[in-house]
């Protein structure tokens, strides 16, 4: 069942033409600075991969793959990519990308078992990127600032856009506060995750919660993970465990945490193995992508998705995804959308 939450008294502030120019603005500018932030150079990515090789994105284990058999390939099995974290990895061996230096792309990926609503949407679009660490940068400041980094991007491209349309006015902070996610839990141990974003999101604006995949105090995870991209168990200098995490910010516009960023320290050897046998994935081992990381024959790396409608969406102020990209939807839920304003394309 899709949910729709309905702004009171929603206006759209930009036409469909202004839109579209708007959309067009954000994805040249902040990949530009995104690369120059981060040394990305950019690459083409795949829109399906092979089933069996362990490079499709597993997401929290239960959503299923769009696929269909390749006639020429002996009707070998493709799925189309829920992302690219653990085909960027292997990109990044194959082009001997050179330490401090990355890759990203634009990654387009079908969902199918997404549960629709103002956030989510059959179709994914991110900036996917990865990026070679340096001897040493396994820790939680590193992870830190690169967030900043990307937060600073995020930050310049909401000033161009305001600059292009003054109705819009910004509201971001300036900085990001980070927080882990069991800290999160004994702030508000009586709310559920969902509800602990809204509220740290709301008291801060902009929030990078750390340590997702692993179980927090309560025993259970404040979000789930894959085992074999986000290294979520390794323990860091603050106590806690995990060096990877999510960046948040509070939308006015919905009134709620709003997603822009999944990003990590991807899983070395030990991380790997451990985060395997907590899963009870160990014949993952078996896999192209894992024996290669076992190995030793991919690079220590950080990376992660940044999505490219929602920031798009943000920075644009709508109060539906369906407003920034071409998406299907049910006929009462886009009914229910046109009755409250928001204008699916």
């Amino acid at each position: 069942m899709s949910y729709i939450i309905k702004p009171k008294d929603y206006e759209r502030l930009l036409d469909m033409q202004q839109t579209e120019q708007g959309i067009k603005r954000i994805k040249e500018f902040f990949q530009e600075n995104l690369s120059t932030a981060l040394k990305l150079r950019r690459v083409t990515a795949p829109l399906f991969v092979l089933r069996g090789l362990g490079l499709n994105d597993d997401l929290n284990g239960i959503e299923r793959p769009v696929s269909f058999p390749i006639k020429d390939l002996n009707e070998a099995t493709a799925e189309v990519v829920h992302s690219l974290a653990k085909w960027k990895r292997i990109t990044l061996a194959d082009y001997k990308v050179q330490e401090g230096y990355g890759i990203y792309t634009d990654m387009n990926a079908i969902r199918a078992d997404e549960e629709l609503g103002n956030l989510h949407s059959l179709y994914v679009d991110q900036w996917d990127w990865c990026k070679v660490m340096r001897d040493g940068e396994r820790n939680l400041e590193y992870l830190k600032e690169t967030v900043r980094q990307i937060y600073s991007a995020i930050l310049r491209t909401e000033y161009l856009v305001c600059e292009a349309f003054p109705q819009l006015k910004p509201f971001l902070p300036e900085t990001i506060h980070f927080i882990h996610s069991e800290e999160l839990r004994q702030r508000y141990p009586h709310l559920t995750p969902k509800q602990r974003e809204n509220a740290i999101c709301k008291e801060y604006g902009a929030v990078f919660i750390m340590g997702i995949g692993g179980k927090l105090g309560d025993s259970e995870p404040h979000d789930g993970r894959a085992p074999d991209y986000d290294d979520w168990s390794t323990p860091n200098e603050d106590g806690y465990y995990g060096l990877n995490g999510d960046i948040m910010i509070w939308y006015p516009v919905l009134e709620c945490a709003f997603e822009l960023s999944s990003m990590g320290i991807r899983v070395d050897k030990e991380a790997l193995l451990r985060q395997l046998e907590l899963k009870n994935q160990n014949e993952r081992k078996e896999l192209y992508f894992h024996k290669r990381l076992l190995e030793g024959s991919l690079p220590q790396s950080i990376g992660g998705g940044i999505g490219q409608s929602r920031l798009c969406m943000v920075l644009l102020h709508k109060a539906h995804i369906g407003e920034i990209q071409a998406s299907i939807w049910p006929e009462d839920h886009r009914q229910a959308c046109k009755d409250a304003g928001m204008k699916l394309i």
